[in-house]
């Protein structure tokens, strides 16, 4: 069976890279991320799952915005020495595919909404074309750009930003499908624990085959749908498993924030954030409102046991207990800030939940390890692309490619 070559784009920790390994038909070219926890986590999960020798030179750490550097290499202080994507390009003769997503911040409906300026003067909207101009310089038969649903919507400059990629994209030789909302998935459909809708761009180079909308058509009406699952997972099918553990905290340790009940288990990173005592005590009202199965704390009743316990106001719904009998709701990056909207079920444990969950829930095998702070774990882990639902993309991506490349 032929594999197919690819580099990763605004790579991240590596979600939607693993998921592409993880289904045989690809090989990793190069990566590129400026985020330097994710980069070594990529290339230590390159070096230890895939044997990927060269990891350290292949995951560039580097700007994308730096176009000519990126190509033709660089020395410097924060980013160290690279030969530059062009070398690894031309070592293969070229490459298949390109995959990755723009950090989609300034695409998402809540940024936007938080934003005063609704993410209008964000860099972050125009990351889209230094990925175009990578693909127009190394023409692939096909590129996946993923990000979230609220790029269907965005408008920073009164222009869709869909139509600014649609035409970008056709400038440059390549083709999306007409109606970009029939490139939206939810990877709940796909075996991910999780409720997280996203769109999942395809586009494919003139020339490369006749009729290319009917072929996006083909792909995403009857090759993808091919991958999904035949039952929703649960959070509690996810980490049920996991030993349950315990935040602790008292008057003398308030000010240490380190004291938790770490369970002994052969998972890394599953022990419990810090939590003050107020939080811990709503975390159990609010799982064991669930558990009795009366369900009484809706958004009203949850903004005002807030005001009861902070001595304020506040216009949003702070505190969400996952419910164990569905799929989660959909892992932020926010994660790293608090893990409020993301309670664990079990009122015993009164705490939100661990990387290791939060990891779970979005699809990561337990040998997949992270590289940095707690913080930088969740924030990593909540920008990623689920693997699992990056290996669905990826198989029928490979059987499109296979029926692309015999024309």
């Amino acid at each position: 069976m032929k594999q197919y070559k690819f580099i990763d784009l605004f790579a991240g920790c590596g979600g939607l890279e693993d998921g592409f390994l993880q289904s045989g038909r690809y090989k990793d070219v190069a990566a590129v991320e400026w985020l330097k926890p994710q980069v070594d986590t990529l290339r230590q999960r390159l070096k230890t799952s895939w044997g990927v020798k060269d990891a350290d030179e292949r995951v560039m750490h580097f700007d994308i915005q730096r176009e000519e550097e990126l190509f033709g290499g660089w020395k410097d202080p924060e980013f160290g020495e690279s030969v530059g994507l062009d070398d690894f390009v031309n070592k293969e003769n070229g490459i298949d595919v390109i995959i990755g997503g723009p950090p989609c911040q300034a695409y998402s409906v809540a940024g936007r909404v938080r934003d005063e300026n609704g993410m209008r003067d964000d860099y972050r909207n125009y990351l889209f074309e230094h990925y175009l101009n990578v693909v127009d310089r190394y023409k692939p038969v096909l590129f996946v750009f993923e990000n979230v649903p609220g790029i269907l919507s965005a408008t920073p400059t009164g222009v869709p930003i869909t139509d600014l990629i649609r035409q970008g994209f056709e400038r440059v030789g390549y083709e999306i499908i007409e109606d970009l909302r029939n490139a939206k998935v939810n990877a709940a459909d796909y075996g991910v624990p999780q409720n997280r809708e996203r769109v999942i761009i395809v586009g494919i180079k003139r020339g490369a085959c006749e009729d290319i909308q009917s072929k996006l058509h083909y792909f995403y009406e009857e090759l993808l749908p091919q991958y999904r699952s035949e039952k929703k997972v649960t959070v509690k099918e996810a980490i049920g498993d996991l030993p349950a553990c315990v935040p602790l905290w008292d008057e003398e340790n308030q000010k240490k924030r380190k004291s938790h009940s770490v369970p002994k288990c052969n998972y890394t990173w599953h022990k419990p954030r810090f939590h003050n005592l107020r939080d811990m005590d709503t975390f159990k009202i609010l799982a064991e409102d669930i558990e009795s199965g009366k369900r009484e704390y809706d958004s009203r009743k949850i903004s005002e046991l807030y005001e009861e316990k902070v001595g304020s106001k506040s216009p949003i719904h702070r505190y969400h207990v996952l419910d164990a009998d569905l799929p989660s709701t959909t892992i932020i990056a926010h994660l790293y800030k608090d893990g409020n909207r993301f309670i664990h079920y079990d009122s015993k444990q009164s705490r939100s939940i661990t990387v290791r969950e939060a990891a779970r829930l979005q699809s990561f095998a337990d040998d997949f390890d992270f590289v940095g702070s707690q913080g930088n774990a969740y924030q990593m882990i909540g920008n990623a692309v689920p693997p699992r639902l990056a290996k669905c993309i990826a198989l029928a991506l490979g059987c499109l490619l296979d029926e692309i490349v015999k024309e």
